[in-house]
């Protein structure tokens, strides 16, 4: 297994794990829109885990110069528990810190326990804070 780049070859299967893992009946989680936006601006923070010609995972990352993100982390469930969200995790922050990233934030949606775990497994720690959000799509 590989950790690479996105390239616009992996934008099917990538579409398609997203439609597996994630919610895309919201029009701001449509998998192909958010590929076509995250591509447009050409930061190369955008990464899949490729095994054997197939996308069995990605993570979505950003840097504002400031703070760094961690978007859309997705492992296909079949290939969940063997170490693909850390590796991605781990690829993402170490971009964020070549990059001169001092902090990397992330979201999680409050029922999802099971995510909670394993990003507190990666070091990171629950901050007492107010997630706000408005819709643009």
């Amino acid at each position: 297994m590989i950790i690479r780049n996105y390239q616009q070859s992996d934008k099917e299967q990538l579409i398609a794990l997203w439609k597996e893992v994630f919610n895309p009946k919201k029009p701001h989680n449509d998998p192909e829109l958010a590929i076509n936006i995250k591509i447009k601006h050409k930061d190369d923070l955008f990464f899949v885990a490729e095994k054997e010609k197939q996308i069995v995972g990605t993570i979505l990352v950003g840097f504002d110069g400031h703070r760094g993100w961690i978007y859309s982390l997705a492992v296909l469930p079949k290939f969940r528990y063997k170490g693909i969200g850390k590796k991605l995790v781990d690829k993402a922050v170490a971009e964020l810190k070549n990059l001169g990233c001092l902090k990397v934030n992330l979201q999680i949606i409050g029922d999802n326990s099971y995510v909670l775990e394993f990003y507190k497994k990666s070091g990171f720690i629950v901050e007492d804070r107010i997630s706000m959000g408005k819709t643009l799509y």
